[in-house]
């Protein structure tokens, strides 16, 4: 199973910074299209993935166009707050891409109104903004792998590790 994060203009480093370390840990390969509110080689986008960027699969676009040109195949859904569909009403396929916009205009108009019937959300307060953007994405990867059983993440190691027997 291929589980894809796209990340449309990411403006904030510790957002991305976050996001790569939870695809890290779960598998996900994490795509970045430009232009971005930082540097690759931002301190505070390393800080905030700490040592987990050898182990990313991760690609770099320089805008939505060449990104969509080179990923064709896949499924793709629209994370945002303007979505008919909740995010746990979509059956997640195999070689999905999760699509998510700038912190602070999300997805452009434009392609959400192409994508209709493929945008969600996720359910919050109405007078509420949005989700903070690592979290909505971290919502979107544990559902997708929720559905899928969570392939390859059914050994957690530190729990082998631990000494249950003592346990109440």
């Amino acid at each position: 199973m291929q589980l894809n994060i796209v990340l449309i203009e990411p403006q904030i480093p510790q957002n991305t910074g976050n996001i790569a370390r939870t695809c890290a840990v779960t598998g996900a390969r994490l795509h970045l299209v430009e232009p971005m509110g930082f540097k690759i080689d931002d301190r505070k986008l390393k800080h905030a993935g700490l040592d987990y960027w050898h182990y990313l699969d991760i690609s770099y676009y320089k805008n939505t166009e060449e990104f969509f040109e080179r990923n064709t195949g896949g499924e793709f859904y629209y994370f945002t707050t303007k979505g008919q569909n909740k995010y746990s009403d979509v059956k997640y396929p195999d070689r999905v891409f999760l699509v998510f916009g700038r912190e602070d205009k999300g997805l452009p108009e434009d392609l959400l109104f192409k994508n209709k019937s493929r945008c969600v959300r996720i359910p919050m307060i109405n007078e509420m903004r949005s989700l903070n953007l690592s979290n909505s994405v971290a919502i979107g990867v544990y559902e997708t792998l929720r559905q899928w059983d969570f392939p390859e993440l059914q050994n957690f190691g530190s729990l082998t590790k631990y000494d249950w027997s003592n346990a109440e």
